[in-house]
């Protein structure tokens, strides 16, 4: 069984996507249909921005989702057995499973990076990244500060992000320095995703979402919420808004996957972290990219 897994925020970079949009005019077609659906030239920032540019979360993630539906159409001949995306990535793996289409899917992209930032400009908050500690004794630090700090990415074993107000993650990260972590290191974001610090941009991006139609899925996707796999399309609603305040259980997917019978991933987009990562949640699978 082969699984198709899409990458999430911070896998962009300068010139994503140029080689894909001058292989296929099939992907030249799909840049020209984002371009009028976004209202901006998202090529010209994907292709010649600098990473300030492709850092702004609204260019960021409709620039991912693009690169990783062109990069699809290269294997579009190959069905998965499953899918699941990281955070953003859920979007390109519902594209793939054909629960929605290529400009619903954009669609709610675009309004989700204008909601996250909008809820990041509301409240001091940032996250950072915790090494070489159990899930459990983060878990249990984060419990015990007093403000909002929870943890948002379980990315593999020992490597665990934790999102919140920016003085309960400092907090956060001193006691978990004291009690073995081997960093914690704040991360250069705008905000607190996957924590409770996104209810507004949670409740903008609900609305959005009951708009569109779903269909069932093809393939189980596998989801960040619940790390289960589903092919209900109401299910994957509930989940992927639920998405935004809740944790990213990107180690119980691949894990979930694996015990379910998936043998090969292919990450499909930009870059290779989640190949990285599956390394690391298991070595005995069979991983390669399609970028």
């Amino acid at each position: 069984m082969k699984a198709f897994v899409f990458p999430g925020q911070g896998a962009q970079f300068t010139g994503m996507g140029k080689d894909l949009y001058q292989k296929s005019k099939e992907v030249q077609l799909l840049f020209e249909q984002a371009k009028d659906l976004l209202g901006f030239d998202i090529q010209k920032i994907m292709f010649e921005g600098n990473p300030e540019d492709l850092k702004q979360t609204k260019v960021t993630q409709p620039a991912v989702f693009l690169h990783s539906i062109a990069a699809l159409k290269f294997i579009s001949s190959e069905k998965p057995s499953a899918v699941a995306g990281h955070s953003l990535g859920e979007f390109s793996a519902l594209v793939a499973a054909n629960v929605l289409n290529f400009e619903d899917a954009l669609r709610l992209v675009s309004q989700r990076a204008h909601a996250m930032q909008a809820a990041c400009e509301k409240q001091n908050s940032t996250m950072a990244a915790i090494l070489g500690l159990e899930d459990e004794k983060v878990e249990e630090i984060c419990q015990n500060v007093a403000d909002i700090v929870v943890p948002a990415n379980y990315n593999c074993p020992g490597q665990l992000v934790i999102s919140g107000e920016t003085k309960a993650v400092e907090q956060a990260c001193e006691k978990l320095k004291k009690i073995g972590a081997k960093r914690a290191l704040i991360l250069p974001v705008s905000g607190a995703f996957h924590s409770p610090l996104m209810q507004p941009a949670e409740d903008d991006l609900a609305k959005a979402i009951k708009n569109i139609e779903f269909q069932e899925a093809v393939c189980p996707v596998y989801q960040n919420f619940t790390a289960k796999g589903t092919t209900n399309p109401t299910q994957i609603q509930n989940n992927l808004i639920s998405q935004l305040t809740g944790a990213v259980r990107w180690t119980q997917c691949v894990q979930n996957m694996i015990a379910d019978g998936v043998e090969e991933f292919v990450e499909i987009g930009p870059g290779k972290t989640l190949q990285g990562l599956i390394k690391k949640i298991n070595r005995n699978v069979e991983i390669s990219g399609i970028n």
